[in-house]
């Protein structure tokens, strides 16, 4: 059998991912879209260079991103519509959250001598802190981490029973709400409590008015490794875990169980994996905070050493792989 050989100049190119970012974070596409073509009307509106914009959208065409009709001339192709979606503008955009993902790229070497996150010899600050420090890009990251980033949220978080003895849920460390929200739509019997930092529950209003569930919930600002409220039937971390070290994450998942109590069930979305895969997502974690994704086996065992059992885990219906806990005896 033929080996399959790597192309290593292919995979090591740098050039396209920041022409990528620059276009993104210029708004050329949206540019592009309400009729700005030319290279001079694009460069003016983007304030920028000319010559210098029309040589980025060039490499970016020779990638399969944008088209050039005729000289100085460009147009939207399939791949350049993908920078028009609102998550990935936020994502990419180097004057934002996106400029704080693309530079911490620059401490893996550190992190990887080290085991430990090197965002704060890039950046002055760790990552949670340098989010406290700026409003701005603390909302961007919040929006990130809703329908966005990760698109609408899925109510369909339970896989081991359905909703009948439920009539409280705790969304921990869930943003602005969004997936709270769908859950209390889909679930009328059914109050919740938003737990985040102040400033993200503060955005969160809005969220719950629009979807009309904002007589049935309350927020609580604060941090998940105080004491969390009391008493839920269900407490819900998505997307949590992974930000985190063992230490942290098995205190967070601590805090859920010892509030819920016996009967009271723990759902991890997001963060554990059926196997050991862990991909680009788990390398940005380990980059950003020294988090990492688990497997099924690795979480069991953090589980327990917060005094939870796997009660069941599988995908939900949109594909995301669920673990529920519960308190051990």
């Amino acid at each position: 059998m033929t080996e399959q050989r790597a192309d290593l100049w292919e995979l090591s190119d740098l050039a396209t991912p920041w022409c990528v970012r620059v276009a993104a974070t210029l708004r050329i596409a949206d540019r592009i879209e309400a009729g700005i073509r030319s290279a001079d009307d694009l460069a003016t509106a983007a304030e920028c260079d000319r010559d210098s914009l029309v040589r980025v959208l060039r490499q970016l065409i020779s990638k399969g991103v944008f088209t050039e009709p005729s000289p100085g001339e460009f147009a939207l192709n399939k791949a350049a519509c993908g920078l028009l979606d609102d998550g990935l503008k936020i994502g990419f955009d180097l004057a934002g959250f996106g400029g704080r993902m693309a530079g911490a790229w620059s401490s893996l070497l550190a992190a990887v001598r080290s085991g430990a996150p090197a965002y704060r010899d890039v950046f002055g600050r760790p990552f949670w802190e340098d989010l406290d420090a700026d409003p701005e890009i603390a909302a961007q990251f919040d929006a990130m981490m809703g329908p966005a980033g990760h698109g609408p949220a899925s109510p369909d978080i339970l896989i081991g029973g359905g909703w009948e003895t439920v009539r409280q849920v705790v969304d921990v460390g869930g943003g602005t709400g969004s997936l709270l929200a769908a859950v209390l739509r889909a679930h009328p019997q059914v109050k919740g409590i938003l737990v985040d930092l102040p400033r993200t529950v503060a955005r969160a209003e809005q969220t719950f008015v629009a979807a009309g569930v904002a007589d049935r919930v309350s927020a609580t600002g604060q941090s998940f490794f105080d004491p969390l409220p009391a008493g839920a039937d269900v407490y819900v971390l998505k997307s949590v875990l992974p930000d985190w070290p063992d230490a942290e994450a098995g205190a967070i998942l601590r805090n859920c169980g010892q509030a819920g109590g016996a009967g009271s069930r723990v759902v991890v979305a997001s963060g554990v994996s059926p196997d050991a895969s862990g991909g680009e997502g788990d390398l940005l974690m380990m980059v950003l905070v020294g988090g990492k994704m688990r497997s099924l086996e690795e979480f069991g065992r953090l589980a327990e050493t917060a005094g939870l059992k796997v009660l069941t885990s599988g995908h939900n219906a949109a594909g995301r792989f669920i673990v529920e806990c519960t308190p051990l005896a």
